[in-house]
């Protein structure tokens, strides 16, 4: 097939039209498949950061909107192998405008200074952290939440309750970068608490675990859903990487979703492959024959045949890792979410492998049936050809 290389590349751009439009279908289903790995890829195989690899998150087994009892996090606290914990409590609520989508961001109640504790990889100046830990009313915004929202250092925001029956008054007295907690805004929990009623300033949301090393990790969590078990108010412990997930849950089974529509996409792409090729051989049935008389054997014919769809499926493919590649950056820019790992999506190699190794099967599967028949079509059957 190889020594005729030249040869199939020219039979595949003869009708340009219809090989110019095959080409493109197979690139944008290629670009979708490799957009949709490198989905799948980013949120179940993502690598842990490193501040992820050491926290893990406590919550209610049943769901997130049932919170925990206060008195868990100084328990927790006396676990061997924690460094330190920290309460989040989620607010809610709404800012501005709550039907602009830009104004929905993680909102977080925190103690300041165990937070800012384990937030290992937290870049914030000094006078911001002491400023967060001593007034009352202070919060610390995400630097890419201030730039989108044009927040500014001591600037006043108000958040409207919902969950919480309160107003929020805040001053942002920090502006922090943490690859961990994007699109993120922390207040001090006592601020809100002191604003509730006695019956629900005993609550948490989750809690949040710094652990030694990422080897007490594991233990730690079983530790802890075993220690609570038979409480009223069980626990599900996780890594923070496996409680960002459990937020993608929410929509269903995502695997099953992007399996089966990867499988459409490559489904679909077979089609097109399989039938252009099968129009391209039924044109060139007589030139089949030609060939033969010349010295073509079977075997030649076959890998003709092949190698022309070969050529257009590489190329396909070669283009639409090109356009996944852009799309996937793109999509990792814009989706800023501490709850998922979207934003971190790239075209790995691996996806990359995976997407040339579809296009390469699927012009071999496609052309396979074609090919056969052109290369058992004999001599004279194939210059009798008038179709």
């Amino acid at each position: 097939m190889f020594r005729y290389f030249s040869l199939a590349y020219k039979n595949s751009v003869r009708n340009k039209r219809r090989s110019i439009l095959t080409i493109s279908s197979m690139a944008v289903s290629l670009c979708l498949l490799g957009v949709l790995i490198a989905i799948y890829h980013a949120l179940f195989y993502g690598e842990a950061t490193p501040g992820q690899a050491l926290r893990v998150v406590v919550r209610h087994k049943v769901s997130l909107g049932n919170p925990l009892p206060v008195a868990y996090e100084e328990k927790v606290r006396q676990l061997p192998g924690v460094k330190e914990v920290s309460a989040w409590n989620w607010f809610g609520g709404s800012y501005r405008d709550a039907r602009n989508k830009n104004n929905f961001f993680a909102r977080f109640g925190v103690a300041p200074a165990p937070f800012l504790r384990l937030r290992t990889q937290m870049e914030l100046p000094d006078d911001e952290r002491k400023a967060f830990i001593k007034e009352r009313d202070a919060c610390l915004v995400a630097r890419d939440l201030a730039e989108s929202l044009n927040l500014k250092l001591g600037q006043r925001i108000t958040l409207i309750g919902d969950i919480y029956p309160v107003n929020l008054e805040l001053v942002i007295r920090g502006i922090f970068d943490d690859p961990d907690a994007e699109n993120s805004l922390f207040f001090n929990m006592e601020y809100l608490r002191q604003m509730l009623p006695l019956a629900r300033r005993s609550w948490d949301s989750t809690i949040a675990i710094l652990a030694n090393t990422p080897d007490d990790v594991p233990r730690i969590a079983k530790t802890v859903d075993a220690m609570y078990a038979e409480s009223p108010y069980p626990t599900k412990t996780e890594s923070e990487q496996q409680f960002a997930l459990s937020f993608v849950a929410f929509l269903g089974n995502v695997k099953l979703f992007l399996m089966a529509i990867c499988a459409a996409v490559t489904f679909t792409i077979l089609l097109v492959s399989g039938n252009t090729m099968a129009m391209s051989v039924r044109e060139r049935i007589k030139e089949v024959g030609i060939l033969k008389t010349v010295g073509f054997t079977n075997g030649s014919i076959l890998g003709l045949v092949i190698g022309e769809a070969l050529t257009m499926a590489v190329i396909g493919g070669a283009l639409g890792l090109v356009l996944a590649s852009l799309l996937a950056a793109g999509i990792g820019h814009i989706h800023q979410s501490m709850v998922g790992q979207i934003h971190r999506m790239t075209l790995t190699p691996s996806t990359a492998l995976i997407c040339l190794s579809v296009a390469v099967l699927i012009g071999v599967v496609s052309s396979f049936v074609p090919a056969m028949n052109a290369s058992r079509t004999s001599i004279l059957d194939s210059l009798r050809y008038e179709g």
